[in-house]
């Protein structure tokens, strides 16, 4: 089967996943954190198999080499083989750290991912990409590894306070900017009530988009970089403000402070109109409270974003919108326009 086949979507049936577990493995793991351990894991245990609960703390600081050791260990020590099942059930830290400990583990264990939240639905757990941060910088350790399957339950959302399921709609903001015009119109008219929602709906409309594009290019050679929009400014947004007291940014605020500062540069670049931009500012700014960036962070944006996977011969490379609804890869990006970009951003919190 192809990647496609294999994610499952339903509100809160859980049949197929009780059909897949019934194929024989040699024995069991549950990755959760303690939030997916309080809401999430209580209704499906009664539908797994025999299985040893790992637990650790959630959030993006605890993504380490660190805590991979800790499930390493754990499986380790329960004799764990190449025929067992791991099943990451969590946001997206879970899914690309307990990816890439399965991934790793004596040299690969099957593994499924049982999305918690949007951003994990509509992006993390989808496409195959594993990893954990690594002396202060997003991903910067991983590998492409796919799982199983991917099981998603829309019901889970209902579990998320409202910041949470804002920062997963940045992924779908993103989604829609570079492949779907249309759903952008739709969400331009709409206002910010995600109750109002069809959750089902708007996941498998995401999905398909993400999956069509990885289908295309699994490792990420030429149109799989399409899902980078935002993510260069938006990673290093991500990696300071993790880093400052009391300052911590969801995943998806960060990226939203990626795709306006990487639309700016797109318009910039003549790829993007100026009433396009103003369009892409209007519905971020309806979703989101954005946080200033002062002149450290500035600085300290560059230097991340030097350090990029996607940059070839120390020139930044980036992903840009070329019109709502379509994308140019591979884009040298000035350093002054980068900081321009920001200074931009910031004019526009006033």
């Amino acid at each position: 089967m192809n990647q496609k086949e294999q994610i499952f979507i339903t509100g809160g049936s859980f049949q197929v996943l009780h059909q897949f577990l019934s194929r024989p493995s040699s024995s069991c793991f549950v990755l959760v954190d303690e939030n997916t351990l309080k809401h999430c894991y209580p209704v499906i245990q009664t539908v797994l198999p025999e299985h040893l609960l790992i637990t650790l703390a959630s959030g993006e600081q605890n993504k380490t080499l660190q805590t991979c050791s800790s499930i390493w260990t754990e499986l380790t020590k329960a004799n764990a083989d190449r025929k067992s099942l791991f099943i990451n059930l969590g946001g997206g830290v879970i899914s690309d750290m307990g990816g890439f400990s399965a991934a790793c583990y004596k040299r690969g264990i099957p593994f499924i991912n049982i999305p918690t939240t949007l951003l994990s639905m509509v992006d993390a757990s989808v496409g195959g990409k594993t990893g954990i941060d690594f002396l202060g910088f997003k991903n910067q350790i991983g590998l492409f590894s796919q799982p199983e399957a991917v099981f998603v339950f829309t019901d889970f959302l209902k579990t998320l306070p409202q910041r949470e399921l804002a920062s997963g709609f940045a992924e779908v903001i993103k989604h829609y900017l570079i492949a779907d015009k249309e759903a952008f119109t739709e969400i331009q008219k709409s206002t910010a009530d995600f109750n109002a929602l069809n959750w089902p709906q708007l996941v498998e409309r995401n999905i398909n988009i993400k999956s069509t594009i990885v289908e295309q290019d699994p490792h990420e050679n030429s149109v799989r970089k399409a899902l980078n929009f935002g993510h260069t400014i938006g990673h290093a947004v991500e990696s300071i403000f993790l880093n400052r007291q009391g300052n911590h940014l969801l995943h998806g605020e960060a990226i939203a402070v990626g795709m306006l500062t990487e639309s700016y540069i797109s318009m910039k670049m003549g790829l993007l109109e100026q009433a396009e931009l103003k369009q892409i500012e209007a519905v971020i700014q309806n979703y989101f409270v954005l946080p200033h960036l002062d002149a450290e962070a500035r600085n300290d944006v560059l230097r991340l974003v030097k350090q990029d996977k996607k940059n070839v011969k120390h020139k930044l490379q980036f992903t840009l919108l070329q019109g709502i609804g379509n994308y140019s890869i591979n884009n040298t990006v000035e350093e002054g326009l980068m900081t321009e970009s920001l200074t931009y951003y910031n004019s526009l919190l006033k």
